[in-house]
Parts: structure tokens; sequence; C-alpha cells
């Protein structure tokens, strides 16, 4: 897994300073350990002084999956590209034909 994020870890202490338990900022902050996901939460945090651990956990998978849909979107579009590059280019040997 990759190292905690700077935002990650003020996020761990937020947590921290909100009351909930190590384990569970450990967990969060293990998941949402980039900047961006990080700030998510932390902006979510900021319009509410107490929520539930299961209310947090929600946001945290809300997150995730916001997270995965996005990566999903950047790979087809990667693929789209090279199949138009391909549909426009070839195999790139038809000079050698002629």
């Amino acid at each position: 897994m990759k190292p905690k994020s700077e935002k990650s870890i003020e996020l761990y202490n937020l947590l921290l300073r909100r009351g909930y338990p190590e384990p569970f900022c450990d967990e969060v902050t293990k998941n949402l350990n980039t900047d961006w996901t990080a700030q998510r939460l932390i902006g979510y945090l900021s319009h509410y002084q107490k929520l539930k651990m299961e209310d947090v956990a929600d946001e945290v998978l809300a997150i995730l999956s916001d997270r995965n849909r996005i990566m999903k979107k950047k790979r087809l579009e990667e693929v789209n590209a090279r199949w138009n590059q391909f549909l426009c280019e070839g195999f790139g040997d038809e000079d050698e034909e002629a």
C-alpha cells in the first residue's frame, strides 16, 4: 500500500481530534491515502461537528466509488484515443505495400 499523503495525515489527525478511535482513523486514511481523496473527506467533515462512524464510513465508500469511476473513465478515454489513432493510421506499414 502506498504511504499516506500530507492531506491524509492531516485527515488522520482531524479524525483523532474529533474523538474517533485510532484503529478507525488508521483504516480511513489507509484507504484515503491521496491528497485528493483525503481532501474530499476533510471537506465533508467541515460541514459537521460530530458524525457517527457509520456516516463517515459511508462517505469514505462514496469517495472511493467516485475515485474508481473517474479512474475507469480515464482508462476508457485512453483506450478510445488509441483506437481512434489506429483507425486513422492503421498498422503503420501501408508504405511497405506500395
